[in-house]
């Protein structure tokens, strides 16, 4: 899609450095929201203002403070959630709702594609989404920082091969983490490869 219809926010949220994420096509009006959590109500607020319908729920996993929005999102709109098979476990309760997905999952939301890559390592179903020129990283990179890997479902190599295939990418994308970590809230995939220690391979 033409990179001006591209629709896309950064929303911080809650109490520990969250970001909430709209993604989505700027012509069509239609949009998703990538981690629905905290207050999910002021996400909603926030796309209505800008004249945009959300119409997916994205998760780049089921942590609790990525996720803790996703009862008031489907009661609020009735969205599909998009999980990664390996964590759809962790939300069993929303089961009609879930579409889950693998490697290489394309979601289309009006004329945006977008690509999810799974990244495990901070857990066991983690996953990136790849639109245009833009990388939700989610709680895989940090802007000079990655995911911890000793919470349930974790796994250092895992995250290390992870971390070597978003390395690989085209390293002009700009990257969007899950969390106000960095001295910046974006970075691009050379800046992480140059300065972030995880990325020194």
């Amino acid at each position: 899609m033409d990179s001006k219809n591209l629709y896309f926010r950064q929303i911080p949220v809650g109490h520990m450095g969250n970001f909430v994420y709209l993604l989505g096509d700027k012509k069509k009006k239609e949009c998703g929201m990538v981690d629905p959590a905290w207050d999910v109500d002021a996400v909603l607020k926030e796309a209505e203002k800008d004249g945009m319908k959300v119409v997916a729920g994205i998760l780049t996993h089921t942590h609790f403070d990525h996720s803790n929005g996703v009862e008031g999102l489907i009661q609020k709109t009735g969205v599909k959630i998009y999980v990664h098979e390996n964590e759809a476990k962790y939300l069993k309760e929303f089961k009609d709702h879930l579409v889950e997905t693998k490697e290489g999952f394309k979601l289309q939301i009006g004329d945006l594609e977008m690509s999810l890559l799974h990244t495990p390592g901070h857990t066991e179903g983690a996953q990136c989404i790849l639109a245009g020129d833009r990388l939700i990283t989610g709680d895989t990179l940090f802007v000079g920082a990655c995911g911890r890997c000793d919470l349930p479902g974790g796994d250092e190599k895992k995250i290390l091969q992870s971390l070597k295939r978003l390395a690989s990418l085209d390293g002009s994308l700009l990257v969007f983490p899950g969390h106000a970590y960095g001295d910046t809230d974006s970075s691009t995939i050379d800046h992480e490869k140059k300065t972030n220690p995880f990325m020194q391979f």
